[in-house]
């Protein structure tokens, strides 16, 4: 049996079940016994608890998308782990619970660097700033990138690897404590849009050309202020709503602009493209390992206190990952 965090029921988070007798799997021929020491919280967990999300399990299920911690036992026919070896676990639920089965292929090894509360949350973060980035936007060193919601857990991602290849970033978000955690991941310009005109301050910080590529996971009032804000041929990527509303744009600001507005679902990009998504792994674990970008985790969460957890990225008072421990 595992402690796990149970949906039982769609709802807000104190509909949830923290209970001790959650049955584990059975260990398959292909299949790893993961002992999770950690796990990250990303909106689609809020979302899915109230059967808001694309995709749905059955009820009653542990959610949880991402987690990290060690190999306990390994079936008859797997190869790539070891008793002992460190991992991160991706997948549509399950990570909320302290004992966990799954198949050797949704495991990646931990990186190095990281301890396993920074490595809880890296997956759904880094790989869906990574792919927006690079293949959907295909920024250019040089080129000027908005992020909204830029101290959120993706949000803190695209900031970090904006940077890293090579954009000028321009940081918004609702508090300069917030802005603050951006510079430190080097934001070359914030903008407090709960205090700041978000239009002006983005026609003064570009001296009125626009921007080239915004990001945007938040969604609400800003993003049609952000699509008017555009550079020619820009690029706007649909990242995901944290404020709620899904926005109504008017679709002439494309033709004006000669801009796109371009969708991410990270998690269909790495079932359509796998070898592509590996080859994004791949360059993200060498950049953990030589540290040229690091998680910033500031809330973290005893999974007795999930609420708390739940309550601080809902409220959007988190700065980074939430994470919950074992």
């Amino acid at each position: 049996m595992a402690i796990a965090l149970v949906c039982r029921e769609h709802g807000l988070p104190e509909k949830l079940d923290l209970c001790d007798d959650w049955p584990v799997s059975e260990l398959g021929a292909n299949d790893v016994l993961m002992r999770v020491k950690a796990a990250g919280l990303n909106f689609p967990d809020v979302l899915i608890i109230q059967g808001k999300y694309q995709f749905q399990p059955e009820l009653p299920f542990v959610p949880g998308g991402e987690c990290a911690g060690v190999v306990e036992a390994i079936g008859s026919d797997v190869s790539r782990w070891q008793v002992g070896d460190e991992v991160v676990q991706m997948g549509m639920a399950g990570g909320f619970a302290d004992t966990l089965v799954v198949n050797e292929n949704s495991l990646l090894p931990k990186p190095k660097a990281l301890t396993m509360t920074e490595a809880a949350g890296i997956g759904i973060t880094y790989f869906t700033s990574y792919y927006a980035l690079v293949q959907r936007a295909n920024i250019q060193p040089g080129e000027t990138l908005l992020v909204l919601g830029a101290a959120g857990g993706v949000g803190s991602t695209a900031v970090e690897l904006g940077k890293a290849l090579g954009a000028k970033v321009i940081a918004a978000a609702s508090s300069d404590e917030k802005l603050e955690l951006c510079k430190e991941l080097g934001a070359d310009e914030v903008i407090n849009y709960s205090t700041e005109d978000l239009k002006g301050r983005i026609k003064e910080l570009t001296e009125g050309r626009g921007v080239d590529v915004v990001y945007d996971p938040v969604g609400g009032d800003f993003s049609e202020i952000a699509l008017r804000s555009m550079a020619w041929q820009g690029r706007f990527l649909v990242i995901g709503f944290a404020n709620g509303p899904i926005p109504k744009v008017p679709l002439n600001l494309t033709l004006l602009k000669g801009c796109q507005i371009v969708g991410v679902f990270w998690g269909r990009f790495m079932a359509e493209e796998p070898e592509e998504h590996l080859s994004n792994v791949k360059t993200l674990w060498e950049w953990f390992e030589a540290e040229k970008i690091k998680p910033v985790v500031t809330d973290v969460f005893p999974i007795a206190e999930f609420e708390a957890g739940y309550a601080a990225m809902m409220e959007r008072r988190a700065k980074g990952k939430v994470i919950f421990t074992f």
